[in-house]
């Protein structure tokens, strides 16, 4: 927007009140968070109009409260963590799940959530144990699936043979996802690892594990972070990504021949 308006960086910085244009840099290569003041100096300098100033502010705001750093979101415990979901499963209207690495929360037994959180402890090296006061929450919070609503999962069948937990927590996880396809506010679909990967001519790739909660917000759990995307251009990539998905996915039967096979294999352990 600077070069645009033909602004050097120096003379930027005086109309800005700055001692030098260090900063005009730092906040134009992305070197440190801006705020809403950054937002309307660039604005008022470049002689934005009212109806773009009002833009930039409103992607400022919610690219602010896009990203959580795991070491924010743990700062007050995983419990708290926990108890910071529970208004959101509680409140929506249908919730459609994608994942590549682990059984998303909502479908885990009391013992894989525990490992699960275990896990997340260490790697995270949360000092406080409160992981089964967060197991508890996040029991509580799974009472959700059992009542009015929709529950959409896609998993990549991986999913049901990464033994990140003893035998006997896996075989019961598994038991657990074929209870869970008896439900009536649940599907769950699988895709098969032989599945061709192609939708429409062009091939489906893995994404990252994802949640989309009533079509209006996108929950990604990467290794560092949770990102939240409520833009909608953002949420529709997901939600086109999901129907690239759930086409791959089989259901029923086939899927509990898939489960069948992954306990047959805990057998074989």
């Amino acid at each position: 927007m600077r070069e645009a308006a033909r602004i050097k960086p120096m003379p930027f910085a005086r109309e800005a009140g700055w001692a030098d244009s260090s900063l005009v840099t730092a906040v134009e290569l992305g070197r440190r968070t801006i705020t809403e003041h950054h937002v309307r100096v660039w604005c008022r300098i470049c002689r934005a109009s009212d109806v773009q100033t009002e833009a930039f502010l409103a992607e400022r705001s919610a690219v602010a409260g896009m990203w959580l750093a795991n070491q924010q979101l743990i700062r007050g415990g995983l419990k708290r963590a926990q108890e910071e979901e529970q208004e959101k499963y509680a409140q929506a209207r249908m919730m459609r799940f994608y994942a590549t690495k682990g059984v998303p929360g909502l479908l885990q037994t009391e013992g894989y959530a525990t490992h699960a959180l275990r896990s997340i402890r260490m790697e995270l090296r949360v000092e406080h144990d409160d992981v089964a006061e967060a197991v508890t929450e996040r029991m509580a919070r799974n009472a959700a699936i059992r009542r009015a609503g929709r529950f959409l999962f896609v998993l990549e069948e991986d999913v049901l043979w990464h033994r990140t937990v003893p035998l006997d927590v896996h075989r019961e996880q598994l038991h657990r996802l074929r209870e869970a396809m008896r439900w009536p506010s649940v599907s769950l679909g699988v895709i098969p690892r032989t599945a061709d990967r192609s939708v429409n001519g062009f091939g489906v790739w893995p994404d990252e594990s994802f949640l989309i909660t009533d079509a209006r917000l996108v929950n990604v759990e990467l290794v560092s972070g949770y990102l939240s995307l409520t833009q909608p251009d953002e949420v529709d990539f997901y939600v086109r990504a999901w129907d690239r998905l759930f086409a791959l996915a089989v259901f029923g039967d086939p899927v509990a021949r898939m489960i069948e096979s992954a306990l047959a294999g805990l057998g074989r352990a």
